[in-house]
């Protein structure tokens, strides 16, 4: 157990509404601002219950003018407040990306570390139930490629309570959370939360131990590694599972140790491949030590297109289980392993299934 704050076990949804309230609730310098943040729904859940404890005037609903409202943020943390500004989807702080990139982000470096920006930036990625090319986008390697940025993917609902503590409590700076819609209902037992790989809540995780590949996974893709790990276990293949979740401050020792003890490497993203998470994943073992593979890297994410509407075309849009234990079995026995494979044909299925846009 990493995180002795959990006291039972939590939802994914329930760890960011405790992570909200537990904010608020250690300063009255924290702020919350989004669409929706003090309406009936709670921006799904996770602001419930906070306005009528904390007062509106410390949950400020917002509209529709991103980069306006994140400059108010940036302003706000300047002069001492600690501001949460939540997207109801990743795909809205594009409108924002001058004052997060060119500010919050510069700030630090441009006045001789004079001002901080410590703020913080949740981001909704909205797979599922048709949300298209504009409202499914996981856009993590975006942020995580500027300097001054930090750039987490919680995968359980430990990592929530411990990373946003840290944040708001601790670290000067900015930092972008993206939330998987997917796990939002999920319940996370506290006695199998990962295991932190570091110094900080920020730091890597360890799903799951093994000696015959190692799977490096962000977000939801952390919850597949470990199904497709179980699966193979009874099938005479030991995964070493770790979950990145600070996708923009990598420890590489932890990458290297793993894929020094088995040689294979498979990473599995919520993004595009190009250009992504993946691509620095292997920049990193290429760097350190290109001789610890035995065999070439694979890499899983999203199909090199935007995403279609339609659910058929959804589910083989993302790598599902299937594809996941397939590429595993693959990489450490070839392609004619002779495993046979999960049928499973979307994470929409198994995880949560929508029945409306919100």
């Amino acid at each position: 157990m990493t995180n002795q704050s959990l006291q039972k076990a939590l939802s994914y949804r329930e760890a960011l509404n405790k992570a909200m309230h537990d904010a608020m609730a250690a300063s009255d310098k924290v702020l919350l601002f989004g669409q929706g943040v003090n309406d009936h729904k709670g921006i799904f859940g996770t602001t419930s219950g906070l306005a009528d404890k904390f007062g509106a005037q410390r949950l400020i609903e917002v509209p529709l003018a991103e980069e306006g409202m994140t400059g108010i943020c940036i302003g706000a943390a300047l002069n001492g407040a600690y501001p949460i500004n939540i997207h109801i989807r990743a795909d809205f702080v594009l409108l924002a990306m001058n004052q997060i990139i060119n500010l919050a982000a510069k700030y630090k470096y441009m006045f001789g570390g004079l001002f901080d920006i410590p703020m913080m930036i949740r981001l909704v990625i909205g797979r599922s139930w048709g949300q298209g090319a504009q409202h499914s986008q996981s856009l993590q390697s975006l942020f995580a490629h500027i300097p001054g940025l930090t750039v987490i993917m919680p995968a359980s609902s430990g990592a929530i309570v411990d990373s946003y503590a840290h944040a708001v409590q601790k670290h000067r700076g900015t930092v972008i959370s993206f939330e998987h819609r997917l796990m939002y209902d999920l319940t996370f037992e506290r006695d199998h939360e990962p295991e932190v790989l570091g110094k900080t809540p920020f730091s890597q995780r360890r799903v799951r131990a093994g000696t015959d590949v190692t799977i490096v996974s962000t977000s939801i893709m952390s919850l597949e590694a470990r199904r497709a790990a179980d699966w193979l276990a009874d099938r005479g293949i030991s995964c070493d599972v770790i979950d990145l979740h600070c996708v923009s401050h990598i420890d590489h020792d932890v990458i290297m140790k793993s894929v020094g003890r088995t040689g294979r490497l498979l990473v599995a993203d919520t993004s595009w491949l190009p250009y992504g998470v993946s691509a620095e994943i292997c920049r990193i073992v290429c760097q350190n030590d290109p001789g610890a593979l035995k065999a070439p890297v694979v890499s899983l994410g999203m199909a090199p297109a935007p995403c279609p509407t339609a659910k058929a075309l959804e589910d083989i849009y993302y790598p599902n289980l299937t594809t996941l234990t397939d590429s595993i079995a693959t990489l450490v026995r070839g392609k004619n392993h002779g495993i046979d494979l999960p049928h499973e044909r979307s994470m929409a299925d198994v995880y949560k299934r929508f029945k409306g846009p919100f």
